[in-house]
């Protein structure tokens, strides 16, 4: 499928007789890079799965107020990053764990995932990423895995762009030994 211009696809959604057509367009052109921002934050492939669904109902529900001050994907972006943070928050309280015990037992489960079908170095990488700090790992993620620029994801997380790649290149300095003693 090519890619339709954000600007076709946000007046289809917002024409009444259009709304279902134009939000099965952009479902369709934004669902897997959706999955895979979220997934690398929540690890397990059904939770991801869940998030995605949670995000696609606050764009749906939210696309009317969408003000077009950032890119369409951006904003969805923000609102994957958003809804995959309360998701670990909650998961955080459910089994009272800590953040880091937390991304240890989501690393011990991405080990036994079915799903998860990459091979030792990508492990390894997921269990540095695991031991870095939230922001730190969520920085890393958007720079390494989706390659976004350092502009996007200061607008993503709500940072400055100095702040954003200070953090980068703090992250992959911790990442880069973590891999050399592992």
């Amino acid at each position: 499928m090519s890619k339709i211009p954000d600007e076709e696809i946000i007046p289809l959604i917002l024409e009444r007789s259009t709304t279902n057509q134009g939000f099965r367009l952009l479902v369709a052109q934004y669902q897997e890079q959706l999955y895979w921002q979220i997934r690398k934050m929540v690890f397990v492939h059904d939770d991801a799965d869940d998030v995605l669904q949670n995000v696609f109902i606050k764009i749906f529900k939210g696309v009317k107020n969408f003000k077009g001050e950032s890119k369409l994907s951006t904003w969805m972006f923000r609102i994957a990053y958003n809804e995959s943070i309360t998701f670990l928050k909650r998961k955080e309280k459910s089994l009272q764990l800590s953040s880091q015990e937390l991304q240890d037992h989501l690393t011990e489960q991405l080990e036994a995932d079915v799903y998860f079908t990459s091979d030792e170095i990508e492990l390894a990488l997921k269990k540095a990423l695991s031991q870095l700090p939230n922001r730190q790992r969520e920085v890393f993620n958007l720079r390494y895995y989706d390659d976004l620029k350092f502009k996007e994801i200061a607008a993503i997380l709500d940072l400055s762009e100095g702040a954003v790649k200070s953090t980068y290149h703090i992250a992959a300095k911790k990442v880069e030994q973590y891999v050399k003693v592992n």
